[in-house]
């Protein structure tokens, strides 16, 4: 029953801040591992997953209410990143990630030096392409990231935030709305995957779900409330997290 508690607090908590800037498997999944360490690893991640989508996907529909997002760049994103979390899902069972586990905390720190010294970067939504680049560059990152979720996945919504900022020209607020809809694929595909391979705990992953979808509620209040600087601040405190649990993962563990 404790364990049920801490795993509800968990997704909760991991649902607030996928719901403003991705990052909440930082969260959701240590604590599933360390409440459930006889449980098949595949089980817990498809666990997450089912309990995740749900949070990702209210915090997407919360956002198309309030925020103007950019359908033009989701849509094709989203696609692409559907197609290929299914070909990372496949090719992590034939080449093992460790190649990416290793260069993953030095490519966060990338990100977020460069975030951090670009102050004024997220804070105008000022769409740089339309029409053909658009959605050709929306199926590349969605594609690129879709892939990755499904080979490796730390990190997943934070990247696609800073993407839809640096090469879109979204402000964070914008970017982490249509970076929602890029995750609501990626965790369906890969839900799918589970799904057939039966790697799911149907009762815990809805009673975390549901948790999640709490958690996601807030999230999205929190960054409409305060706007893209407070997304961008989270954004940073998130990455700075991976940073540290990636870097323990790949060098330490």
């Amino acid at each position: 029953m404790a364990d049920y508690l801490i795993l509800a607090v968990a997704a909760f908590v991991a649902g607030m801040i996928d719901a403003v800037v991705g990052g909440g498997g930082l969260i959701q999944l240590p604590a599933l591992f360390s409440a459930l360490p006889n449980v098949a690893p595949a089980t817990l991640l498809g666990t997450s997953k089912l309990a995740g989508v749900w949070g990702t996907a209210v915090a997407a529909a919360g956002f198309a209410r309030r925020v103007k997002l950019q359908w033009s760049t989701a849509v094709p994103a989203a696609s692409a990143a559907f197609a290929l979390s299914f070909l990372g899902a496949y090719t992590v069972t034939h080449i093992p990630p460790d190649f990416i586990r290793k260069f993953l905390p030095f490519i966060l720190l990338t990100v977020a030096a460069y975030t951090y010294r670009k102050k004024d970067l997220g804070s105008i939504n000022a769409p740089l392409y339309t029409g053909g680049k658009e959605r050709a560059l929306a199926i590349l990152v969605g594609g690129g990231i879709g892939f990755y979720d499904g080979f490796f996945g730390p990190g997943t919504g934070s990247f696609l935030v800073f993407l839809f900022v640096r090469f879109f020209g979204f402000d964070f607020l914008g970017a982490s709305a249509v970076a929602k809809v890029v995750n609501v694929a990626c965790n369906v595909a890969a839900l799918l995957w589970f799904g057939y391979s039966g790697h799911l705990l149907w009762q815990l992953g809805a009673l975390m779900a549901v948790c999640n979808v709490l958690g996601s509620l807030l999230g999205i209040r929190l960054a409409l409330l305060y706007g893209s600087g407070f997304v961008r601040k989270l954004f940073l405190l998130v990455v700075s997290g991976l940073i540290l649990k990636t870097a323990y993962d790949a060098y330490l563990a």
